[in-house]
């Protein structure tokens, strides 16, 4: 179970570094806070300066739905993200991200559907999906990476 978790979670950090995030911290073991109960974290640092609300908003459902998307890929099973308990949170930060940009809830499903495709086939080709795995690896060895291991990682994968 905690490969899949190490896998959903390097899936978001590397999305998030992909887009021009800097992840702060990605973790399997989060702290027990007062939060919703949850099996990883992501925590990401954005500039905001000089992207749109737009823009924005379609690299968060991006970010959001990268986890599923790395998990589907990684069992095998290349589920609905929008059907799966343990990522309704993901879905439900993708469909809120999504609302600027698809006020109607049926486009904004297909929407989401359209982006999940798309990142499934992005993240499958080799070059990412190695990059993906050594985060992954990474986290499974260590249980929480910092900026900076991310940072290294990624140097090493995506040059």
């Amino acid at each position: 179970m905690s490969e899949l978790i190490a896998y959903h979670e390097a899936g978001h950090a590397l999305m998030a570094v992909l887009l021009g995030g800097k992840v702060k911290q990605v973790t399997i073991e989060p702290d027990d806070d007062d939060g919703p109960d949850r099996q990883g974290d992501t925590q990401v640092l954005w500039r905001r300066s000089g992207i749109s609300d737009d823009e924005f908003a379609k690299i968060a459902v991006q970010v959001s739905l990268a986890g599923p998307v790395a998990e589907m890929i990684y069992s095998g099973d290349p589920y609905h993200p929008g059907l799966v308990a343990e990522w309704a949170a993901d879905w439900r930060e993708a469909w809120e991200a999504a609302t600027p940009l698809h006020p109607a809830e049926r486009q904004r499903l297909e929407y989401l559907e359209q982006i999940s495709i798309q990142l499934y086939h992005r993240l499958k080709q080799d070059d990412l999906w190695v990059a993906l795995a050594s985060l992954a690896d990474n986290l499974l060895a260590h249980e929480t990476l910092d900026c900076e291991q991310v940072d290294e990682i990624m140097e090493d994968w995506l040059g």
